[in-house]
């Protein structure tokens, strides 16, 4: 790595941070990405789908709806963001007879078309990013109201060329129990274990540090109930974030007369509370309409996401396909997010 090659990457890496960072989630934390939520039809209603045992929801929001699928399904997702960012769904859900459930899936986050330049401003090339996380789930059932599950996460991330991709392993509990014909509720813990580990040795020699992010472990309680005779969906759920940072604050102490420039690291425990709401109504059997909000809690008014979707059943055959929008305002002015999802039950 060049002394060239390391002043741009001092000078473009956190525009690179700051992009994958400008979605409605907080920004200090590692993956955001995938907090988002999976599919347009968890989006559109806030995210909040930890207790949804009504609608076969992606296990990927709670492990222990997986025993709740009854078809082998297909989903796949397309979000269009504003700044050439991208976000990409794909999962693969399906039965384990007689008591339990499993789903294997996709998520990738992109920035394109980044413009890099030296410190005299002039182009240079054309920078981009990628993130994954491939996420397996598996459910069964206690008895005939509550189920258990586990979730597996694999998180990978590439931001620069120069800086090694690194890669995570997290894990992810869940249970679900229907209390009533029309009433349930879900618990979920998310992302224990996981965290990027950087190391920027290569990008500046002597200079480069190695640093942890901290994925925020996420406890998520919230419950759904079922209206209009199973016609429609309430949802509602608290999610509390656990974050370990490092704060680092540098001193000057002499040493045999010449002053020397030391760094205290610390880890600061922060915590974060936040709501999702969300519901679902179907006025005929082929179209259904959702709402929901998200970050509710999570700063002032300007921070909330509310967004705002369709369905469209479709059968082909012995395929049942239904085709999902949603339109997702982000906070602070950043734009309007759109996601497409094809959903096949196979």
């Amino acid at each position: 790595m060049t002394r060239y090659g390391a002043q741009r990457m001092k000078r473009f890496l956190p525009l690179l941070l700051l992009l994958l960072a400008a979605v409605p989630v907080s920004a200090q934390y590692a993956g955001s990405y995938a907090r988002i939520g999976f599919g347009a039809r968890g989006i559109a209603m806030g995210g909040g789908l930890v207790a949804d045992v009504f609608s076969e929801a992606s296990p990927y929001y709670n492990p222990a709806l997986a025993p709740r699928i009854q078809r082998q399904g297909l989903d796949a997702a397309a979000g269009f963001l504003s700044f050439d960012r991208s976000l990409q769904h794909l999962q693969f859900a399906f039965p384990l007879p007689p008591r339990a459930g499993a789903a294997v899936g996709l998520i990738r986050a992109g920035v394109e078309n980044i413009d890099g330049r030296d410190n005299s401003g002039y182009h240079t090339d054309d920078l981009s990013t990628n993130e994954y996380v491939i996420f397996a789930a598996f459910g069964a059932r206690m008895s005939e109201r509550v189920s258990g599950g586990l979730g597996l996460r694999f998180y990978h991330a590439d931001l620069f060329d120069s800086v090694d991709p690194v890669v995570s392993i997290a894990l992810s509990f869940g249970l679900a129990a229907q209390v009533s014909e029309n009433l349930a509720f879900g618990l979920a813990i998310d992302d224990l274990l996981g965290r990027y580990r950087w190391d920027t040795s290569d990008a500046f020699g002597a200079s480069g540090t190695t640093t942890t992010d901290r994925f925020p472990v996420r406890v998520r309680f919230g419950g759904a109930y079922q209206v209009a005779a199973g016609r429609g969906t309430i949802i509602a759920e608290v999610e509390t974030r656990f974050q370990t940072a490092e704060r680092r604050t540098e001193r000057v102490s002499e040493i045999n007369g010449i002053p020397t420039i030391f760094t205290d690291n610390e880890n600061v425990r922060l915590t974060d509370t936040r709501f999702h709401l969300g519901g679902e109504y179907w006025l005929v059997q082929p179209f259904g309409l959702r709402l929901g909000v998200d970050r509710l809690g999570a700063g002032d008014f300007e921070a909330a996401s509310p967004a705002a979707g369709f369905a469209v059943r479709q059968p082909f055959g012995d395929i049942a396909a239904r085709i999902d929008y949603t339109a997702v305002l982000e906070p602070y002015g950043l734009g309007v997010m759109h996601f497409v999802n094809v959903h096949l039950d196979l």
